[in-house]
């Protein structure tokens, strides 16, 4: 038996398991079983807990509903709990180092207790500095074990689950299980109290707690909290029927009421139906007051007095000033950036147009990347939404035809953003843009994430100095409705670079839509408009930005290598777009299309790839095409940017690491061999799962139309899709 079973509910966090796991399996301390809780087994959560259980037989995964919520995620964990203690962490909560070696101290030292409870750090994102919530708590309770008697203030109520051990044979014998509904950790925190004969504490910490940009759900608004009165209830009925003294029984109503009298005065909890709250909350009150119950003083006190009068009157104008505030900030967003114009500012106080949907690409580069794709299914599909795509000055020039479009800055700008009901890009809006009540905002992305994204970048000092404020970031994230993945790495890295309360589309990314429709004469029609000779063999060299460099780097003779792969090689030359200055510079055979608005367009012309670590590949693995990766500063560019998975252990192709390497995988022809197809095909596997050539379509069905989830078109099997032809094959 093992000394631990430590429970990990995964459900919303798959992005972040990763980092719950490792922190378990780094424990010096190793007695113990681990079982995380995934929803499915084909859930992205279940995905990494495989990968662990593979390699340490410590991790046994199971499954539970997402219906059955985190109460009968942590009931099923405990039914599968073999260990002597059982410990729960939040799948995006860590264990310190060190905890569980100093939890086994503790239980060595007080012998067996019903239940250790132990402090615990609240750690925020960015701002703020980490808190201790439960040391001034526990800093009251006895040195040694001790009954509950001696320090009736010590209750679960005021604590986490994931803030205590509980002796196993003690939780199966008193039938202790997780309440359904919300707030269930105060539902069995209290009945652990009620049943326990032996405690004691830790007096130090042990679970690192990363709070949520948007606070716990259980603070969100909704008809949600009248089930704390349910579980206030449960508690206190079942302390009625076990006859709890006075003195524990006392503290656990002033404990439970505390708790139930904040959300009765926070009207973001509780928009409507505030006096049913009340009167239900009086009565409770009423029924379960100890005889002889002193009521707190202060401000509090006063609130017991008026529920125990059920004069909810009374407390609502104690609290009427607060809510007037409340009720103004909500009736007038602001936007936060000093330099918004006035004329935002009175457009805001419009209604939304239910029918105009506002587009953007790459800070307004032009018409491109998964917003044009999602604007052009938009007009066949849902011809009644009015659309505007958002373009700078120096670009309005090459909009094409018939896209109506406005340019940033300008009136017309701010009164579409101010007005529109549906907001798509690929990067992120402006800083001063308001997330209005009723709009939805659509975070397409532009690529699949290898290098470190979005707050993983903090480590980095390079790129993290690039980036800027992170809170800043983080407040943008928080206007996203849904976020667009292509495949389940990408679901689980976004999860944990821009942390938020959006809902990840794993749709594919519309702008790949082209891999799978285009035909052969579309990949002869681009390739002539680049200029690709007839009969040659196209190489797309498409080089990633490197964040230590000034400008941009080709990081390779481009001529020599084409004289070298072979007589029939030209180089189309795409430089990251943040080195797009509009012109075109072809010199021999190499074809400059940094400039081409359209990746996809390139990417059909080219009969191969090479790349550094560009997320180019994983777009262009949708073709079927070979890939080749050049990599000859990989050891550098994971220092100085970070990397998600080691691309050399799991590359599209060969890997080649110096110039004469990569001109001598196209000269022998092995960049289309049997070992580059094999390494291709484990690849499109794993990060071309959604890309069937049907993303935009459900975009525009799900998000514009409003379709529900089950009426979306599924995602075809990779092993069913046809890519477009290349153009050697339509030569064959």
């Amino acid at each position: 038996m093992p000394r631990f079973s430590i429970i990990v509910p995964s459900q919303g966090v798959a992005g972040r398991l990763s980092l719950a796991l490792d922190s378990v399996l780094a424990q010096s301390f190793g007695d113990f079983e681990l079982i995380p809780v995934c929803d499915a087994p084909d859930a992205p959560a279940a995905d990494v807990a495989a990968g662990y259980a593979e390699r340490d037989s410590r991790v046994t995964p199971v499954h539970s509903p997402p219906s059955a919520g985190p109460s009968g995620a942590r009931n099923t964990g405990m039914r599968a709990a073999t260990g002597a203690y059982l410990l729960f962490l939040d799948g995006d909560d860590v264990l310190v180092p060190g905890a569980l070696a100093a939890l086994a101290d503790r239980l060595d030292a007080t012998g067996d207790v019903d239940v250790l409870y132990f402090e615990h750090e609240r750690t925020p994102w960015w701002e703020g500095e980490p808190t201790n919530p439960a040391a001034p708590l526990l800093a009251k309770a006895p040195a040694g074990a001790f009954a509950p008697e001696r320090a009736p203030e010590v209750t679960g109520v005021q604590l986490p689950a994931w803030s205590a051990a509980y002796r196993s044979t003690f939780v199966t014998d008193r039938g202790l299980t997780f309440p359904d509904g919300h707030f269930t950790d105060l539902g069995f925190g209290g009945l652990v109290t009620i049943a326990a004969e032996r405690m004691a504490v830790l007096r130090g910490v042990v679970v690192r707690h990363l709070v949520r940009r948007q606070g716990s759900r259980l603070n969100q608004p909704g008809a949600h909290h009248f089930e704390l009165l349910d579980q206030t209830d449960l508690v206190l009925t079942r302390a009625a029927e076990q006859g709890l003294s006075g003195a524990r029984s006392e503290r656990l109503f002033e404990q439970l009421f505390a708790t139930v009298l904040k959300t009765a005065a926070h009207p973001r909890r509780l928009p409507s139906r505030r006096r049913a709250f009340f009167r239900r909350a009086g009565k409770l009150y009423r029924r379960h007051r100890p005889a002889g119950f002193r009521r707190p003083g202060g401000r509090l006190g006063v609130q017991h007095r008026l529920l125990a009068a059920g004069a909810y009157t009374a407390f609502r104008a104690l609290r009427g000033a607060n809510q007037c505030a409340a009720r103004a900030a909500q009736i007038v967003p602001r936007p936060r950036m000093l330099r918004t114009s006035l004329l935002y500012r009175r457009q805001l106080r419009r209604p939304l147009e239910p029918d105009l949907a506002v587009y953007c690409a790459y800070w307004g580069r032009g018409y491109a990347c998964n917003p044009a794709a999602i604007h052009a299914k938009a007009r066949e599909l849902a011809p009644h939404i009015r659309s505007v795509f958002l373009v700078e000055a120096d670009q309005a020039h090459a909009m094409p035809k018939g896209i109506d479009h406005a340019v940033i800055g300008s009136r017309r700008y701010w009164e579409v953003l101010a007005r529109a009901k549906y907001l798509v890009n690929n990067a992120n809006f402006a800083e001063g843009v308001v997330k209005r009540e009723g709009s939805v905002h659509v975070q397409t992305q532009h690529g699949t994430p290898l290098k470190k994204m979005g707050v993983d970048q903090s480590t980095y000092p390079v790129v993290a100095a690039a980036t800027g404020s992170f809170a800043k970031l983080l407040g943008r994230v928080d206007r996203w409705d849904y976020n667009l993945s292509s495949n389940r790495h990408s679901t689980q890295m976004w999860e944990r670079a821009f942390p938020g309360s959006y809902e990840s589309l794993e749709y594919g990314y519309p702008r790949n839509d082209v891999y799978c429709t285009a035909t052969a004469d579309d990949v002869a029609r681009v390739r002539r408009e680049l200029g690709v000779p007839e009969g040659s063999t196209a190489v797309l060299y498409a080089p990633t930005h490197r964040d230590h460099h000034t400008g941009f780097e080709a990081g390779l003779d481009l001529e020599a290598f084409c004289e070298e792969a072979g007589e029939d090689v030209v180089v189309l030359l795409r430089a990251h777009y943040f080195y797009d200055r509009g012109l075109r510079n072809t010199t021999g055979r190499i074809i400059d299309v940094t400039s081409h608005r359209s990746s996809e367009d390139v990417c059909l012309a080219a009969d191969a790839l090479v790349t550094d670590y560009s997320s180019i590949m994983f777009d262009y693995a949708n073709l079927d095409r070979p890939i080749v990766v050049y990599a000859d500063d990989w050891e550098v560019y994971q220092e100085t940017r970070g990397v998600y998975f080691d691309l050399m252990e799991a590359p599209p192709g060969p890997v080649a690491r110096t110039p004469e390497e990569l001109a001598g995988v196209f000269r022998d022809g092995s960049y289309a061999g049997p070992e580059s197809r094999a390494l291709r095909a484990a690849f499109r596997e794993r990060f071309c799962q959604f890309d069937d050539g049907r993303a935009a379509e459900r975009v525009v069905r799900r998000v514009l139309l409003g379709e529900p989830p089950e009426a979306i078109p599924p995602v075809l099997p990779l092993a069913e899709r046809v890519p477009a032809p290349a153009a050697t094959l339509v030569r064959s």
